[in-house]
């Protein structure tokens, strides 16, 4: 179950975006990626509204996840993209109250990423996601074993890619610089700068958090065995390394599962597979 700083932390970063979106986004036709940056694109060339648009985007892509996706990890996204759409809307009158029409187009760029980020960040951390091409990313990840970085690069560079037809070369030099920065931002409010998180569990349901590991994650782990030092109670630890986006998920999961579950996180700047490295 959630709780209430969850939902908090949901609302508030709804809201951030949101405010990034319709007051420094729209003005320029900064196209930061997502369904949000796919519909200024649309509302351009076919005049339909951007909050309906994300709107009727979200509600298919939901049907989406929950087909290829399955429940559990759907309804985690239900909220977000049913009322995304909706802030979107109510703060689309924004510049009507906040004029920031003397500010240089790049403080837009620059000023609506971090914005961005920082709601997205929050809205990760709570657990839930706003919808959109984050399910497109999870398809990726789950059926052609994609890194999730590597999906986001990849849908968003299209949108951007998409954008750059309808608004031109300049609006997509900005549109990729409010990109970088919603995902610097973003992963720094979430758990730092760092992309990966090596986590160290250790639970007497260790059975169950490996399965969700390797069935919902699809991450790989490694077995310690353990002694406790002080009641000398044998055990064992499970190793594993994940991405930003999949570490509160993984959080939330194990605190379901076993509440009492010890974890240790750390950092991880330089991960070796064989003969290659795999991230710095």
């Amino acid at each position: 179950m959630k709780n209430k700083k969850e939902y908090l932390n949901l609302f508030i970063g709804l809201i951030l975006v949101s405010l990034a979106f319709n007051l420094f986004f729209v003005p320029y036709n900064i196209s930061a990626g997502g369904i949000s940056g796919l519909s200024l694109v649309i509302n351009k060339v076919t005049k339909i509204d951007e909050s309906l648009f994300i709107f009727i985007s979200n509600i298919i892509l939901l049907l989406i996840s929950w087909i290829f996706l399955g429940k559990e990890q759907t309804k985690n996204t239900i909220i977000g993209s049913l009322l995304f759409p909706i802030f979107i809307f109510l703060t689309r009158k924004i510049t009507n109250y906040i004029s920031l029409t003397d500010l240089e187009t790049i403080l837009f760029a620059i000023l609506g990423g971090i914005l961005n980020g920082i709601g997205y960040g929050l809205i990760f951390k709570s657990g839930f996601t706003s919808g959109g091409t984050d399910v497109i990313n999870q398809i990726m990840e789950k059926y052609l074993h994609m890194p999730i970085a590597k999906s986001i690069l990849l849908v968003d560079g299209f949108v951007i890619l998409m954008s750059t037809f309808v608004f031109g070369i300049v609006s997509m030099i900005y549109s990729f610089l409010a990109l970088v920065l919603t995902s610097v931002f973003s992963n720094k409010e979430i758990i730092g700068i760092d992309h990966e998180k090596t986590i160290y569990i250790a639970s007497t349901k260790y059975e169950q958090i490996k399965n969700y590991l390797h069935e919902e994650l699809k991450i790989d782990s490694t077995d310690f065995a353990a002694r406790g030092g002080y009641k000398k109670r044998k055990g064992k630890i499970i190793l594993t390394v994940v991405d930003s986006n999949n570490y509160y998920r993984l959080k939330e999961a194990i605190h379901e599962i076993d509440p009492k579950a010890f974890i240790v996180v750390t950092s991880s700047y330089h991960i070796v597979n064989a003969n290659k490295t795999i991230r710095m």
